[in-house]
């Protein structure tokens, strides 16, 4: 390259024009934008809006996702220099995605929380984009939820933990373990055709199809993933995927973690087997980079992240 062309390159996050394809960067340095999108609250012809949502004031144990959406993205570094393993192709040939930052809320007044994080997801679809987000907390996908259940109804919900969360709930507070039993109280959440995967913890039971770990050990990815496509059918889907529903030796920086879980390559496997579903939306929570170790979380949950988008990529790459 010239001196001129090495001056076209790098900070990508705020400098790129055209919303498609991918530039150079030094993985090691510069904007941390997730997998080096633009900044920008300009949602023209844009697909998917990634956006992080940093509240940990719903969790239970050990505290620190609210750290969880900037680790993330500096976990994404070296994906966004990579072609897509396995799938062959750029997702960015194909698919407009912009780092929409994160939402601003004030933690001192809890109580108006989950009505912002449901405001600014909405103020997104509103304008026919997608979000994926980043936690946080698991909380945090009960206001996601409700927004998407306002544009499309009832939602299936493909829910990737070590805990079902749906202990007992009032509807009141912001805890962590109770949001889906609120969630299909009020009608957001369709229990029969949604999913829970990796679950190893016991908890109430509210109509959720469960395939707890020892279930995919034993069972299989292509069992699991059949299941699934079975259970969910064409209906809207949502991912939320707690990266505690890794084994702690695949994701030991998240705040509640609990031995006995799926493997990475089984996450992804699973991820990637499910192409024919009905997908709206994701989040990726619970990433608590204190306690992570050389990223390995971090990288985890962008892999996954980039993994759900290489599915509405492949998507939109057939379509067209």
């Amino acid at each position: 390259m010239s001196i001129d062309d090495y001056k076209n390159h790098g900070d990508q996050a705020f400098r790129r024009g055209d919303l498609y394809g991918r530039d150079m960067e030094m993985t090691y340095a510069g904007v941390q934008s997730f997998m080096r999108r633009k900044y920008t609250r300009d949602l023209t012809g844009v697909d998917v809006a990634v956006t992080g949502i940093p509240l940990d004031i719903a969790t239970t144990y050990r505290p620190g996702a609210r750290q969880g959406p900037q680790a993330v993205r500096a976990g994404s570094v070296q994906l966004a220099e990579l072609n897509a393993f396995p799938w062959g192709f750029d997702p960015f040939d194909h698919l407009a995605v912009v780092d929409y930052g994160d939402v601003f809320f004030d933690h001192g007044f809890p109580e108006e929380i989950p009505d912002v994080i449901t405001n600014h997801v909405k103020d997104i679809l509103d304008q026919g984009v997608s979000t994926l987000c980043m936690g946080g907390d698991h909380f945090v996908t009960y206001p996601i939820l409700r927004a998407y259940a306002e544009k499309y109804g009832p939602i299936s919900l493909v829910h990737f933990d070590a805990h079902p969360d749906t202990w007992d709930d009032t509807g009141e507070p912001l805890n962590h373990g109770t949001m889906f039993t609120r969630a299909v109280k009020q009608g957001i959440v369709d229990p029969k055709h949604s999913a829970q995967i990796g679950i190893r913890t016991i908890a109430d039971d509210v109509g959720f199809n469960i395939f707890n770990a020892p279930w995919v050990h034993e069972n299989g990815v292509k069992a699991l993933v059949e299941n699934v496509k079975e259970i969910v059918g064409d209906r809207p889907a949502y991912l939320t995927f707690d990266i505690d529903c890794l084994d702690p030796a695949y994701a030991p920086g998240t705040g509640t973690p609990v031995a006995g879980g799926l493997t990475s390559h089984q996450a992804l496997s699973i991820i990637r087997g499910l192409q024919s579903v009905n997908w709206v939306g994701m989040d990726i929570v619970e990433v608590a980079p204190a306690f992570d170790h050389a990223e390995i979380t971090a990288i985890a949950a962008a892999t996954i992240a980039h993994d759900y988008l290489c599915l509405l990529a492949n998507k939109k790459k057939e379509q067209s």
